[in-house]
C-alpha cells in the first residue's frame, strides 16, 4: 500500500476536559454522565447524530432482561434509563421487566436528557482519527475529525466506549478479535421497522419466533421465495401503535472495524429487511399484508470486534460458576448468546460444537443467579489512563457472548465513568491505582446492586 506523509502543521487543541468519553452507546452515554456527576469536566464524542448505539441507531427493538427472575439487578442509571424508556411503550405490562420493547426515538432524548442533565458536553458527528501517546503508558491527546476537520483534544483520562476498542487498539493497547485466528466473527444483525402492522393479527397470530415450531419462518424458508433470508433468526417486538420492530436474520463475514465490511454488509443488510417485509406480507397476510418497511438501522447490529485483555480476563469458569470477585463493580444475568459464524451450511463444526454444548447445559442462570465483572476487566494492560467499558471488555470470547448486551453496558459504563471522575483527581492519573472498594462503597451509594462485600 502506498504511504502518504502530511504535511507539518499544527490544528486547534482543547485541553480542558478532565475525562473524555469515546463512544455515546449505553456504556459511553452512563460513564460520561457517571464521571460529571461527581463533578469531572466531562466531553462524550459520538460519531453519529444521535446516543444510544444499538437500542437507537442500530434499531435493536427490545432491552435484554433487566432482572435475574426475581429483581432488577442493573441498577442506578441504568434502571433509571430503562423506566424512562419503558414509560415510552405504554402497552408493555408495569410488572413486565425482561425483552421490553424499545421506542428508538424516544431513548435518544432519554440519553441526551441524562448526560446533558448530569452536566457533561456531547459533541456529535465527531470520529477518533488517531491517538498520541506517551512513552510511560499515558494517553497523551486524541485527534478528532469532524466538520471543522482535524482537531486534538486532551483529557487527564479516557474512557473506550466504542464496543470496538478503538481508542485502545490505536494506543496500542493489546487486544484480539474473536479467537484470534482471522476466522469469521459473529454473524451481525442490520434491524429494521415495519409499520402499518394490523396489531391485532400479529398479537393473536402465530409467534414469529423460531422457538415456536409452528413459526413462518419456517415454511418462508421451505418456499425458496426468498434466497437472502440466511436462517431461522426472526425476533420481532411492537414497539409502538401498529408498528414492530424486528431483530431478523443475519449479515455474516461482517467487521465492524473493517470500513470495507461496513460498506457492503449495510447495502445487504437493507436488501435483506425488504426480503423479510415481502415474505411475511406473503406467508403472513393477516398482520404484514399491508406493512410498510419505514426504517433500517443507520448502525449495524454488532455483536463481537475486538476485545481488549486487561489486568484480568473474565473466563467461562467465572460463568459457569456463578463467581463473585472483591473488585466487581457491577452483576450479569444474561445467558452466554453465541450467533451463528458463517450461514448454516458452512458452520464451522468445533466451534458450533461449543455453542450448541453451552445450549444444552449451563448457559442460562435460575432464578437470582448472577456473576460479577470485577474492575480489573475495564482496565487495558499497559495504559494507565484509560478505562473500557461495554462489549469491548477483557473476557474470553464466549462469556463476551453474554456480557455485550445493552443493561450490562450500561451498569458497566456508570462505574467506568466513576472510576475515571476518581482517577482525574490524582496528581498522576493511574486507572489500575483507584481504590475499589471506595469504588464500590459510591456505586452502592448511588444504587448499584452490589450483594456483599
Amino acid at each position: 500500500m502506498n504511504s502518504y506523509n502530511f504535511t507539518s502543521r499544527s490544528i486547534p487543541l482543547d485541553d480542558s476536559w478532565d475525562v473524555i468519553v469515546v463512544g455515546g452507546g449505553p456504556s459511553g452515554s452512563t460513564a460520561a454522565a457517571a464521571a460529571a456527576r461527581e463533578g469531572a469536566r466531562t466531553l462524550l464524542l459520538e460519531g453519529t447524530g444521535a446516543l444510544g448505539g444499538m437500542g437507537t441507531n442500530a434499531l435493536v427493538p427490545a432491552w435484554c432482561p433487566f432482572s435475574d427472575k426475581e429483581k432488577i439487578i442493573y441498577r442506578s442509571l441504568a434502571e433509571r434509563i430503562f423506566h424512562a424508556s419503558k414509560r415510552s411503550t405504554p402497552h408493555v405490562p408495569e410488572k413486565q421487566m425482561d425483552w421490553v420493547p424499545i421506542s428508538p426515538e424516544d431513548l435518544k432524548t432519554i440519553y441526551e436528557d441524562m448526560v446533558l442533565g448530569e452536566g457533561a458536553s456531547i459533541l456529535f458527528h465527531t470520529s477518533l482519527a488517531a491517538v498520541e501517546t506517551r512513552e510511560d503508558g499515558d494517553v497523551d491527546t486524541l485527534i478528532v475529525v469532524n466538520k471543522n476537520g482535524l482537531s486534538a483534544l486532551r483529557a487527564r483520562v479516557y474512557i473506550d466506549c466504542t464496543g470496538d476498542a478503538d481508542l485502545c487498539f490505536m494506543a496500542g493497547a493489546e487486544t484480539v478479535k474473536g479467537d484470534g485466528d482471522n476466522r469469521p466473527l459473529m454473524a451481525a444483525t442490520h434491524c429494521f421497522v415495519l409499520a402499518n402492522v394490523d396489531e391485532y393479527a400479529y398479537r393473536h397470530g402465530e409467534t414469529l419466533h423460531p422457538a415456536n415450531p409452528k413459526s413462518p419462518i419456517y415454511d418462508i424458508l421451505k418456499s425458496g421465495h426468498y434466497p437472502l433470508i440466511p436462517d431461522s433468526h426472526l425476533c420481532s417486538n411492537l414497539i409502538g401503535p401498529g408498528t414492530v420492530g424486528f431483530n431478523a436474520g443475519h449479515v455474516y463475514n461482517f467487521d465492524n472495524t473493517d470500513p470495507w465490511s461496513i460498506s457492503k454488509g449495510l447495502p445487504a443488510g437493507r436488501k435483506l429487511a425488504r426480503a423479510y417485509r415481502d415474505a411475511l406480507a406473503e406467508f403472513v397476510p393477516a398482520a404484514f399484508g399491508n406493512a410498510f418497511l419505514v426504517l433500517t438501522g443507520s448502525l449495524m447490529g454488532v455483536r463481537e470486534t475486538r476485545r481488549v485483555i486487561g489486568k484480568y480476563v473474565l473466563t467461562l469458569d467465572d460463568y459457569l460458576h456463578r463467581r463473585s470477585f472483591d473488585d466487581e463493580i457491577c452483576r450479569n444475568c444474561y445467558f452466554i448468546d453465541i450467533h451463528q459464524l458463517s450461514k448454516p451450511e458452512n458452520n464451522d463444526q468445533s466451534y458450533e460444537e461449543t455453542r450448541d454444548k453451552l445450549n444444552k447445559t449451563s448457559r442460562h442462570y435460575g432464578p437470582g443467579e448472577s456473576h460479577g465483572i470485577p474492575y480489573r476487566c475495564l482496565t487495558p494492560n499497559g495504559l494507565n489512563n484509560v478505562l473500557v467499558a461495554g462489549r469491548c471488555i477483557s473476557t474470553e470470547r464466549l462469556v463476551q457472548g453474554s456480557v455485550r448486551v445493552m443493561p450490562t453496558c450500561l451498569a458497566m459504563g456508570e462505574a467506568a465513568g466513576l472510576a475515571a471522575a476518581l482517577a482525574s483527581s490524582a496528581n498522576r492519573p493511574d486507572v489500575h491505582e483507584v481504590d475499589t472498594a471506595h469504588l464500590r462503597t459510591l456505586l452502592r451509594n448511588y444504587g448499584a446492586y452490589l450483594p456483599g462485600e
